[in-house]
């Protein structure tokens, strides 16, 4: 007996002495223990959130990606999956459960190795808000202290609730409100079995389990997660069958700092960095922490109509001038591999841009081409090919030539089908606004964001052409012409000294004269002659100064005759205010992109009170002289330069085309009374766009396409004519004057006298 007693009394002896050890370690450490207000007092790290007027999420800005989400909003299958994962016995232990420790233990013994944790929620919860990562054994004691501390002072809801919106969950999304929108674009209540599944399986290993990165990994772990529930009785058999039938579809959304709302494509990246920035300019760094949420005053449907009017409009001046050849090559050894693995490794390396996908060519013939992504094999023939077909020739550059390896780009047309395109050059702007606020309804600053961020709508500086004529013509309008005025479109020559540079003959586009015609008629043909008579006549120096009423900077044009056809320097942002002029009957507004900034409560911290036309904004040409205006920028687009806006079968529409001297940009600035829009194309380094690219035939289309639905349901409205006017004969037809332009009437003759009229000749003696 005394083999087994003193042994076993020795081992008591140890046990007891371990004991009271613990609990002198536990008792000198309990007070060490950091405050648990960061719990007690959760208040996560909302990132800065920007929407457009109707709703939609268009941005998202900070370290982490976060939505809070109360417990009781939670859906009972998503708790029973992330206790299935996690820790099924969370809610009878007390912050650490021995049991499946001495699982897990157990486990690694067998097994060999340390394969299995033991960590609770509680655990996870401690090590997330106060622990650093390494594994070691006072780390571990007192991660387990601050377990016991943690459930000592919150709920177990409480702590359940600071989980779910705490972890990390991969892809910057953390808390499983936001990784359910990261990963399938639904908030949580919609989750079904097989997606709640999912999303449970990803704490342990957010890069591993990845569905986007690692589907094989993630459906692996997703089958453990529905096994699990099953045996937990939380779901039936035939629920566990139903879940790993489900078909999910996960959005590949991008990982970056500032990713934009998936289910807006992308469409609004321009605006939502504008709204960032004004957001940060006022917040500092508490902007992406926060939660402010920044409300525009664009439109979801008219954003996502200008996004697509430009991207058509792009694409297709690009189609026009020839397709340049493969964008690079993929390695040898790539191409090769036995492993498709290979082929999306590079793939992954080329970012796509928006719907232009990059591809791979892995067959080339005469008249066909296969090419790769991910997965997939497209073989194209025919006219899916035809715009690249000059690059499958023998004759065709080297470095440019379709072959096994190149790198293209594919797109689906109207038809669903893939085609050959390519990334284009050249870049553009578009942005809308209404006339009477200068709210901006609709702004792309360029191609696409992720490709180059400079926003051309507000940054670019670049020469107006022709569509600077109307303010030549208003300020001439301010001197005495109108409409009905002839002015002489013949030919001019000017010396150095009258140009500032160098002697100039300038031309009309067409090369062709008509003579005396009527300032009307000029504008719509958009004749040059006309315009720099009419700048002469008025003087540069008061044309210089009145262009400031519009919001143009005078020292961008130089008091010279070239600014008669638009030599200065614009940018579309200014366009799109001095344009509101006209379509708001003479007032100067400011345009403006955010009209409210939020709390993470909804309380409102800052909101816009715009000066309105008509009302409190600040009139700076007469009603007359905009009346006129609209009047003859009508006929641009009745039967002049604009002719093909009659598309929209609309009487109330104006504007003016413009393009510079060797058709180095293309505009259109254009305008129905609710809603005014400017669309610019060019180079970012100008260079010639080609002969024939004139503002009517690049910028106009993306005008057009965009009104196209602007104006969907809007009745056509036309601005009454102001006290001041005249209407007169001037021809075949009737035009409006300004009253004191009227010529003077002839002095009535004076009354008879009895003797007979007063002129007449004395009578003879």
């Amino acid at each position: 007996m005394r083999w087994v007693l003193y042994p076993l009394a020795a081992l008591t002896g140890l046990l007891l002495l371990g004991v009271a050890i613990a609990a002198l370690a536990i008792s000198m450490a309990w007070p060490t223990l950091p405050s648990l207000e960061a719990l007690t007092d959760y208040h996560p790290k909302i990132p800065l959130r920007v929407y457009t007027a109707d709703g939609a999420l268009i941005g998202e800005y900070g370290e982490e990606r976060r939505s809070f989400v109360r417990i009781q909003d939670v859906p009972p299958v998503l708790k029973q999956a992330i206790l299935a994962a996690e820790d099924d016995r969370f809610y009878q232990h007390s912050g650490v459960d021995f049991l499946g420790i001495a699982r897990a233990t157990a486990a690694n013994l067998v097994t060999g190795g340390k394969r299995q944790g033991a960590s609770t929620i509680t655990m996870q919860v401690a090590r997330n808000f106060y622990l650093s990562r390494e594994k070691t054994i006072s780390r571990k004691l007192y991660e387990i202290l601050l377990s016991f501390k943690i459930e000592q002072n919150l709920s177990k809801d409480q702590i359940l609730e600071v989980y779910i919106n705490q972890i990390y969950l991969g892809r910057r999304a953390y808390g499983f409100a936001t990784a359910a929108q990261t990963y399938y674009g639904k908030p949580l209540k919609e989750l079904n079995v097989a997606e709640a599944a999912m999303l449970a399986g990803l704490p342990k290993a957010p890069s591993a389990y990845n569905p986007v990165v690692n589907p094989k990994r993630a459906a692996l772990r997703q089958q453990y997660v529905l096994r699990r529930m099953t045996e937990l009785g939380f779901i039936t058999p035939t629920e566990q069958q139903q879940a790993l039938n489900t078909q999910l579809h996960v959005q590949n959304t991008s990982g970056n700092a500032g990713n934009t709302g998936a289910d807006f494509g992308g469409s609004a990246d321009y605006v939502a960095e504008m709204a960032r920035q004004i957001a940060v300019e006022q917040y500092r760094e508490e902007a992406y922490t926060k939660g402010i949420r920044v409300i525009t005053t664009i439109r979801k449907a008219e954003q996502e109509a200008a996004y697509k009017a430009l991207r058509k409009g792009v694409m297709d001046y690009d189609r026009r001038h020839g397709y340049r050849g493969a964008e690079s090559y993929v390695e040898a050894e790539r191409l090769n591999s036995e492993h498709s693995e290979s082929l999306d490794e590079a793939l992954s390396e080329v970012p796509d841009y928006g719907d232009l996908m990059a591809a791979i060519v892995t067959q080339t013939t005469n008249n066909s081409l296969t090419v790769y992504r991910y997965g997939e094999t497209i073989k194209l023939t025919g006219e899916t090919l035809r715009f690249a077909a000059p690059m499958l020739s023998d004759k065709a550059p080297a470095n440019k030539r379709l072959r096994p390896g190149a790198i293209v780009r594919i797109i689906q047309n109207d038809n669903k089908r893939w085609e050959i395109t390519q990334l284009p050059e050249v870049e553009s702007a578009f942005a809308a606004a209404d006339p009477r606020t200068g709210a901006i309804r609709a702004l792309v600053g360029g191609f696409d964001f992720n490709r180059n961020k400079f926003n051309h709508v507000t940054q670019a500086w670049r020469q107006p052409g022709s569509s600077f004529k109307p303010f030549i013509y208003s300020a001439a309008f301010e001197k005495g012409y109108g409409p009905n005025s002839i002015v002489d479109d013949s030919p001019l020559s000017f010396p150095a000294g009258e140009t500032g540079s160098q002697a100039w003959e300038p031309k009309n586009y067409d090369g062709k004269y008509d003579g005396p015609i009527s300032i009307r008629t000029a504008l719509a043909r958009s004749k040059n002659m006309v315009s720099i008579r009419l700048l002469k006549s008025v003087g540069t120096k008061y044309a210089q100064d009145y262009v400031t009423k519009f919001g143009f900077d005078a020292e961008r044009h130089p008091p010279y005759l070239t600014m008669a056809l638009g030599a200065g320097s614009v940018t579309p942002w200014q366009m799109l205010r001095a344009y509101s002029v006209f379509a708001n009957g003479g007032y100067r507004i400011e345009p403006y992109l955010v009209q409210e900034i939020r709390d993470e409560s909804g309380k409102v911290l800052a909101r816009v009170d715009p000066p309105v036309a008509g009302d409190t904004a600040q009139r700076v040409i007469d009603e007359r002289n905009a009346y006129l205006m609209d009047s003859i920028m009508k006929d641009v687009v009745r039967h002049g330069t604009a002719a093909k806006a009659l598309v929209l079968k609309r009487g109330d529409l104006a504007g003016k085309t413009g393009t510079t001297n060797e058709y180095v940009d293309a505009w259109f600035c254009g305008y129905q009374p609710t809603v005014v829009a400017v669309a610019w194309i060019g180079f970012d380094q100008p260079r010639k766009l080609g002969s024939g690219e004139t503002g009517g035939s690049a910028a106009l289309p993306m005008w057009i396409n965009y009104m196209r639905v602007a104006l969907e349901g809007v009745p056509e409205s036309y601005p009454n004519t102001p006290d001041g006017l005249l209407r007169v004969q001037s021809g075949n037809s009737e035009e409006m004057i300004y009253k004191e332009n009227l010529p003077p009437e002839p002095p009535a003759p004076p009354p008879a006298s009895p003797s007979g009229p007063v002129d007449e000749a004395p009578p003879k003696e």
